[in-house]
């Protein structure tokens, strides 16, 4: 009996040293630089959208480290298209355009995916995307971090006219 228990407990305590080595999200992504961390993402539903073609991904994005991170793309195998956007502004007023370079992570800072900002544009999806469900996207980092996230598809309470109309290139 005691050894059993002594052999439990020894199991025990090498899984969670495992985990603990293996499941730090702070780990570094390339040996040098803690990892950009992922918080809350969430995807656009299409229930009762006007234009079921397309959707947009949000999520906290934070880098605990000491140089910039740039997250340069992202893939979902749900949408034909992936781009990185954000929102400007243009003679007053707002307008979407591709971010060409990415979207910076500052060192030591975060960056809010959110609508009105940068944020994950999914386009020519595949599917409906009702509320409730849950989607996989994969992120990619110029550090070499590529990360397959989880996120939770929620009703999108504050959409505009303005958020799925492009700039127009002049």
């Amino acid at each position: 009996m005691l050894r059993r228990r002594f052999l439990s407990t020894a199991a025990l305590s090498a899984a969670a040293v495992a985990l603990a080595a293996c499941g730090s999200d702070a780990a570094p992504a390339d040996g040098d630089q803690p990892k950009v961390l992922i918080a809350q993402p969430w995807v656009r539903t299409t229930d009762g959208a006007t234009d079921t073609s397309m959707s947009a991904a949000f999520m906290d994005l934070t880098n605990p480290g000491d140089q910039d991170v740039t997250l340069v793309s992202a893939s979902a195998d749900f949408a034909t298209m992936v781009e990185l956007h954000r929102m400007t502004e243009v003679e007053g007023k707002k307008v979407m355009e591709k971010a060409e370079d990415g979207i910076v992570i500052e060192a030591g800072s975060h960056r809010h995916l959110v609508s009105g900002g940068y944020h994950i544009m999914l386009m020519g999806l595949t599917r409906e995307l009702p509320i409730g469900d849950e989607v996989e996207l994969v992120l990619t980092f110029d550090n070499g971090q590529v990360e397959t996230i989880t996120a939770m598809v929620k009703e999108f309470t504050e959409e505009e006219d303005h958020y799925h109309t492009p700039m127009a290139t002049p």
